[in-house]
Order: structure tokens, then sequence, then C-alpha cells
């Protein structure tokens, strides 16, 4: 029997022309292990959550789904909930309770399980996922990789025949990831419970999967087995590819007719068939070097610092010392739980230090006003980015963060188009900020933080959710801030990205820095802490980090990083867009002038006829001798004409000289109370009037 069966699918939100699924159908037997994976907005999670219906969004739907072989609509909540189970992207979004036990119990206590049964469930699913010795600790106590656990846990005490789980590693450091997608692998092969996995990280679920869908633009483009699928994305050039296992993009570059690896074992035994008949080259791969010189002062410092959140806590961050240069892309890593964010809180003066000292730009934080500090100096991308979003478009969301800098309209506007185009968010412009992908908000956050210009960039977890199409353009947009003289701290859990990026690695544990260096140097020498591309080649290219090197090293094609000369210029697209906006301009400017001049004439020309004539009129009527007017009934109906062509050419001569901007009302955006000004239009009208 299977599991789910979908035919004819359609969705769309609501005010939206666009379908986010389009025509979906397929089938998925029971026991099987689904990996879902495609571009951010393709339209997953809104599939994920058509698959149980109190998770469905609100929307124009068409199309039926079928659980077990009945509709979904006709099967009731409380057995959708006991038969399917959902786990979210976020941890904390999932956990309703403040104690661990009281969590596993929780949804075998709203179902109505007597207390021997939920005893039972509740100590095999602790054993079961070696919860026992934090089954009695508060729920805030614990990392993010046992909070996901936990939700995971919790699920599978109510036995459901389906497990959906949507991207459920994002927030969760490399070894965390891997022991949680081992688990859901468990699960699947020894509980026959069939899984349906969305994922941008794909290296380690790709191969847990007997079957992998490629969604893009609402539509499934590729169905098939893991291998399958890879050969299919590269033969088609699919920007998808770029989001492949190591082993696979490694094969699809070097000549060969070996067979397709997919896990990093599988390509392991491939590189070394492959070295027995081709010598490899062992010297370093220039095109992937990145080098930063320390020519400067630190533009962030911090020395000796130490933190806790309340007096009896213990400490959270333990004399953590470390500093970041101008153009440097400083990558900081670590497991959940460490201290990596609550250090970012630190640069920001978000939070203080009890002991030790914090420095941006040479001088101490707690000494640098607000209004200077975030105006230019400082920019902080948030783990989370809906905490940015205030507005009820990205549009608006994206002025509200120009609101109080001294720009003009058209800078401000010139700004916010630049920086949407930057981040690909055009199409998204009217939408609201909730309403999206976790990849398309964690870009609208990326460009509000952007817009403000700062020297020094603080992201924390910025490529969570992204896709691999996006994480290259990201890149792209760092190599720009950083040949400008930015200085980058990032906080990641993305190893991959990491390697291929940053300058320099340091890496978070108990509280303060262990170890830091170049990513060779620290990817190179680490057992987990590394990247795939580095497990599956150490034993022949021991300072092979990246996909490229390997690549390089076996003879196939690496395409040249960009040189920083390029970092400074805008795209080609870019530069024509501005160049046709500017012509439009121009063109719209000469048009208003045009009808200014004409309108102004004719206002001129019928006042010059109307008032003597109106003055005469007006004196007639002030003396009682009608014979002064000498006004017959054709030379009204001239003046009337007159009158008219008068109050015509005002009126467009006032349109042609007082446009409306184009920018959001000033209704709409807030302005301070000290700052409200009449326009100039308003205050004309009111003179006319």
């Amino acid at each position: 029997m299977e599991s789910y069966a979908i035919k004819n699918l359609m969705f769309s939100y609501p005010q939206q022309e666009k379908l986010i699924l389009q025509d979906i159908s397929l089938s998925i037997p029971k026991g099987q292990f689904v990996v879902l994976c495609g571009p951010s907005g393709c339209g997953k999670t809104t599939l994920l959550r058509q698959l149980k219906t109190v998770l469905a969004p609100h929307g124009d739907k068409r199309g039926n789904i079928y659980f077990e072989g009945r509709l979904l609509e006709d099967i009731n909540q409380r057995e959708q909930s006991a038969r399917i189970g959902f786990v979210m992207q976020s941890p904390d979004n999932q956990i309703v309770t403040d104690k661990v036990w009281h969590e596993l119990a929780f949804g075998l206590e709203s179902l109505g399980y007597d207390t021997p049964a939920i005893r039972l469930r509740v100590a095999e699913m602790a054993s079961f996922f070696g919860i026992q010795s934090w089954f009695y600790k508060n729920v805030s106590e614990l990392s993010g990789g046992q909070k996901q656990l936990l939700n995971l846990a919790s699920i599978m005490a109510m036995q459901p025949s389906v497990l959906i789980l949507d991207e459920p590693t994002s927030q969760l450091d490399p070894i965390a990831a891997s022991d949680f997608l081992a688990t859901v692998g468990k699960i699947n092969r020894e509980l026959g419970t069939t899984v349906i996995l969305t994922e941008h990280r794909l290296e380690e679920a790709m191969p847990l999967g007997d079957r992998v869908l490629v969604m893009d633009e609402g539509k499934v483009i590729a169905d098939g087995t893991p291998k399958d699928v890879g050969q299919m994305l590269d033969r088609d050039n699919h920007k998808m590819f770029m989001a492949m296992p190591v082993p696979m993009r490694v094969y699809a570059k070097v000549p060969n007719d070996l067979d397709c690896p997919v896990t990093v074992r599988d390509g392991r035994v491939w590189l070394d068939s492959f070295a027995a008949d081709h010598p490899l080259n062992n010297e370093k791969n220039k095109n992937s070097e990145i080098s930063h010189a320390r020519d400067k002062n630190p533009s962030a410092e911090l020395k000796e610092a130490w933190f806790r959140y309340e007096r009896d806590l213990p400490d959270v961050v333990k004399g953590a010392s470390f500093s970041a240069y101008p153009g440097e892309l400083l990558a900081v890593l670590g497991g959940n739980g460490t201290g990596k964010t609550t250090t970012l809180s630190l640069l920001s003066g978000i939070n203080r230090p009890y002991r030790g000292k914090v420095f941006l730009q040479g001088k101490e934080v707690s000494d640098i006003p607000d209004n200077e500090k975030f105006n230019g100096m400082l920019g902080v991308l948030p783990q989370n980015p809906q905490s940015l979003f205030v507005k009820k478009t990205v549009e608006l969301d994206l002025h509200e963060m120009l609101k109080t800098m001294k720009l003009s309209q058209s800078e401000r506007e010139k700004r916010v188009r630049r920086v949407s185009r930057l981040c690909a968010l055009t199409h998204l412009m009217d939408r609201h900020p909730y309403d999206m992908s976790g990849g398309e908000q964690q870009r609208a956050a990326l460009a509000k933080v952007l817009l403000s210009e700062p020297e020094i960039l603080l992201l924390d977890e910025p490529t969570k959710g992204m896709d691999a199409e996006f994480k290259q353009v990201f890149a792209g947009i760092l190599k720009k801030l950083l040949f400008r003289g930015v200085t980058v701290i990032m906080v990641s859990h993305d190893i991959e990205f990491c390697a291929q990026y940053a300058h320099r690695c340091t890496l978070f544990f108990d509280g303060g820095i262990v170890t830091e260096g170049t990513p060779m140097e620290f990817f190179s020498g680490n057992s987990f802490y590394t990247t795939a591309a580095n497990r599956m080649s150490r034993h022949l290219l021991p300072e092979a980090i990246t996909a490229e090197d390997i690549i390089y090293a076996c003879g196939g094609n690496v395409l040249p990083m960009q040189d920083e000369e390029d970092c400074d210029e805008e795209s080609d697209d870019y530069k024509e867009t501005e160049e046709e906006e500017a012509g439009k301009k121009v063109f719209t400017d000469m048009v208003r002038v045009v009808t200014a001049i004409i309108s102004l004439i004719v206002f001129g020309v019928s006042a010059y006829k109307i008032f003597p004539a109106i003055s005469q009129y007006a004196w007639a009527g002030f003396t009682g001798n009608a014979d002064l007017a000498g006004f017959d009934s054709s030379t009204e109906q001239q003046y009337i004409i007159l009158i008219l062509l008068f109050t015509f050419s005002a009126i467009v001569f006032f349109l042609s000289v007082f446009q409306r901007s184009s920018a959001p009302l000033q209704s709409v955006i807030q302005v301070p109370v000290d700052r409200r000004r009449l326009s100039r239009r308003t205050a004309v009208a009111a003179f006319l009037i």
C-alpha cells in the first residue's frame, strides 16, 4: 500500500497569481526513504505541509492527496496526529513543555493513552534515542542537537507510520547533524517508517535515501535513485547539481569511465581506482588559495572576555580572545551551545562581559553610542532572520532600514533597488516577509543589514536555508565587501562554505577559542570538523579540503576564482538595467519639461485674455451698469472655453512640475515627529486652494 498518493496537486497563496505547486502527481510506497531537495522558494516546505492538514497553509488548493488509500481531508486530526509525524526546521518552535520527560509524554497524553502505556513508550523511546542521561533536565538546558532529537523522540513515541522532516539539521553543528540523520536512517531501516526529508546539505542525507525528488519552480523535475538523479542533473547542466555530494561533483568534472560514487566511502574507492591509472597532481591548487595580509590594526577585537547570563549560572564565554582585520573573513565554528552566538552579542554590545574588553575600530564598545555604532560602523545578521522584519512587505522593510539616515529620496531608492537585485529579491518585493521560505527570509534579512553599508559585519549562521546557487552569489557579495575593506566575522556550521571562502577559521569549545588557522591548516588536521572532500581524499591528498582541490589534482576542469579587481564591479546585467532606467528617467524628464512649458504658455495666453474681461464684468456688476459688460452669448461661450483652458493648463502644469515619488508613502514609513514636514506638493496645493 502507498503511504501517500498525490494527484494533480496545485496550490497558490492568497492574492498571488503564481502557482507555488504546479500539477504535482506522485506516489510514495510504505517504508520508502525519500529525500526532497531543490532551490529556495521552489515549494518544498509548502508541499510537505500539504501532507498534514493542520499544517497546510491557507490558499487556493486544487487536486487530491490520499493517505494510505483514504482522502487526507476525510481523516480526523487525532488520527493524523498519531499516524503522521512532522519535525520542523527550528527545534524551539515545536517544544511545548518545560521538562524532557514531559515533552516525551505530551503527545501520548494528548491522544488519551493511559498511564502504563505512556510510561512504557516513554521509557522505550528514551532508551532508543539515548536520552536517559538528560531525562529529567529542563528543556532550556539542552543544546540545539538535543532539542531536535527530543522533538524526534516525542513524535516517534506515538508510533507514526510516516515521518516528515523539514530541514531538521539546518541549525545543528556537523556532528549533531550527522548523529540526527543517522538516527532517522535507523528509524527507517529498523521500524519500517516511511521518511520524507527535505535538506539543503545533501552530503549525508542523500546517500540515506532510496529515492530523490528534485523540485524547481513548483514542479518535480527529477525522480529516481541518488546516482540517477545526480547524473540527470549533470547532463542537463542544472543549477541543483552544485548541491550534490562532493564525490558526485568530482566524478562529473574528471574524465573517467568508472562508476559514479555517492558516499564518501564510494568516493574514496573511486579515487583509489582513478589514481591507480592516472598520476595525481600533488601541487597546491592556486585557484583556491585565499590569502590576507594583516597590515592594519584590528577592526574588531575581543580580549579575555568572560560572560554569564545570570549570577548563579555557569560562564558561557570563558576568557575568549581573538582579533579580526579589515578585509578579512573570520569563520567561527563549533558545536551547539559552546558560546559562539553569545560572543557575537558581546561584539555588538548587546551583552557586556563582566571581565575583559571588547573593541571596535580601536574604541571600547561600551563607549560607542548606538547611533554611531549602527549607522555605518556595525551590521548584525541574527540567527533568526524574522527578528528583523517589522513591515508588511519586503520593500517597506528595506525602506524602513534607511529612514533614520540622512539620504535623499533618490539615493534611498537607488540603495534599495541595488541591494534587492544583489540578494535576488526583485520578484519578492511585494511579499510579506513571513510568507517566504527560510532561504528567502535569510536573503531579505541580509539585504536589510547590507543597506547600512557597515564597516564590520557580524553574521550568525548566514547560509542557513540557502540553496547552493545563492551560496555562490552570497560568496560574491562577501568578496566585494572584503575588497572594500569590510571586516566579516561569521559564525557558521557550514563547513564546506567556510573551507572555500574564509581567510581564517577558529574552533570554539567550552566558551573559548581552542585553535585557529587558514582553512587548509584547520580542516586538513581534523577528523570530524572537516569537509567531505578531505575525508574522501586525505589518504592520497592530505591538503585537499574542497571538491575543486580534488578535481585539480585529478586533472579535471576547475574554474578560476574571481579576481579581486573584478569584485568591485557590478554585474553587466545590473549595469545595463541602470542604463535603461537612466534612459527612461531622461525621457520622462524631457516629456515633463515639454508638457510644463506648453501648459504654461496656454495658461499665460488664457489668463491674458480672461482677466481683463473678468475685471470689466466685475466692475459692471459692482456699479450696476450692465452695458459695461458688453457680453453677448457667443462671447460668453468663448470666455467659458478660455476659463476651462486656464483651469486645465494650471492642473497639467502643477502635475508636471510636482511629481509624486515612487517611494512608499510617508504614512506607511513612520517618520520621527521632529522630522515631519509638509512636502512641496502639499504646500503648493494648500496655497492654490
